[in-house]
Order: structure tokens, then C-alpha cells, then sequence
């Protein structure tokens, strides 16, 4: 029952998000969305901005996860890392609202530290194995960089006045990684040109 509980809030705090931005959305919002008492909302979640961070680690892990299962289960290490990769991305693009808030709430420092809830765990975890499997000499150190770097892919696409293309992104991390262009879902036929060592030992 906890579980589905804080499942339903989180989804109920991604679609509010999605239709009406972060500073619009209320707690009682999300509870009467998620079909739950507004009180509920507060013992599972220490506050929206808390809500908010997990609601979008949520989004990321399950968009991740379905990308991997649609994959065949023999699909190589460079498969399976570079559909990971097209998969955050596609998160900031297909829920660039979602995004915006989530990074520029653990980005500013007078609201709070980034926290590694539930959720992010999982994600995290995911994309650990999948360096191990790529050949990362240390996938826990590989991951805070990964991290980083799809972090700010994300900020790319995502800012407002001054957005870059998602090709060179994807570009600059498939090159970093050894990645074919070809792999997972390319934006466009051809690669743009980047010239980037790959960081695999």
C-alpha cells in the first residue's frame, strides 16, 4: 500500500509538472490528482522540492529501464550503454518542464543538497552495471562522470534562449564512450563531426 501510495504521488507530480510547470503544482494539487489525502503527500515526502527530486529520478528510471527491455537480450555492452544514453536524454526532451525544475532545484544551493533517495539508487544502479559491462575500470567513479555529463547534455537542450541541438550532445558522449553513431535511436542519419578520445581503459 506505501508503495503504490507514493507511486501514485510521483506520477500524479510529473504529469502536474508536465502541464503546468513546478511553481503552479501544489502539494494539494498532487494529492487530489493521485486520489489521496493531502496529508498523505507530506508523510511520504518531506516537502515538493523533495517530491519533486524523486518524481523525476522515478521518470528517469522507469524511461531507462523500458529502453533496456526493448532491446534483445543479447545486445552488446555498446548497445545497451548507448540506448541508456538516448534514453535520459529523451526524458529532458520529452518532458522538458519535468527537467527545468528537477535540475534547477538541485542545482541552486539556498533550497536544499542534491539527496540520493530510493529512486535515484535505482537509476544509478542501473547505469553502473551498464559501465561495468562497457568495460569501465571504475564504474562507481565512471558514473559520477556520466552523471555529470548527461546532467549537462540535459541543461543543453533544455536552455531557455540558448539551446544546443541534441546531435553534438549525443556526439561528444558516444565519442567519449566509443559508441557507434548508429547506436540506440540517432537524432539524425549522420554524426556531426567531434573529435574526442574515448575514455574506456
Amino acid at each position: 500500500m506505501r508503495r503504490r501510495s507514493r507511486r501514485r504521488i510521483m506520477r500524479a507530480t510529473v504529469e502536474l509538472v508536465d502541464q503546468h510547470g513546478y511553481a503552479r503544482t501544489t502539494l494539494g494539487d498532487i494529492a487530489e490528482r493521485a486520489g489521496l489525502a493531502r496529508g498523505l503527500v507530506s508523510y511520504y515526502f518531506d516537502g515538493k522540492r523533495l517530491l519533486m527530486q524523486s518524481a523525476t529520478h522515478r521518470l528517469m528510471h522507469l524511461e531507462l529501464a523500458a529502453a533496456l527491455e526493448s532491446l534483445s537480450p543479447n545486445s552488446s555492452a555498446e548497445a545497451r550503454l548507448a540506448r541508456a544514453i538516448d534514453a535520459v536524454l529523451g526524458v529532458a526532451l520529452g518532458h522538458p518542464r519535468v527537467m527545468r525544475s528537477h535540475l534547477a532545484l538541485i542545482l541552486d544551493p539556498d533550497v536544499g543538497a542534491f539527496v540520493q533517495d530510493p529512486e535515484q539508487q535505482q537509476l544509478g544502479a542501473i547505469l553502473r552495471g551498464l559501465l561495468e559491462d562497457w568495460g569501465a575500470r571504475d564504474p562507481a567513479a565512471e558514473h559520477a562522470l556520466l552523471r555529470s555529463a548527461l546532467m549537462g547534455g540535459c541543461i543543453g537542450v533544455l536552455l531557455p534562449g540558448a539551446t544546443t541541438p541534441l546531435a553534438p550532445i549525443r556526439a561528444d558522449l558516444f565519442s567519449r564512450y566509443g559508441l557507434a553513431w548508429e547506436l540506440g535511436v540517432p537524432p539524425q542519419p549522420e554524426a556531426p563531426p567531434r573529435a574526442q578520445p574515448s575514455a574506456r581503459t
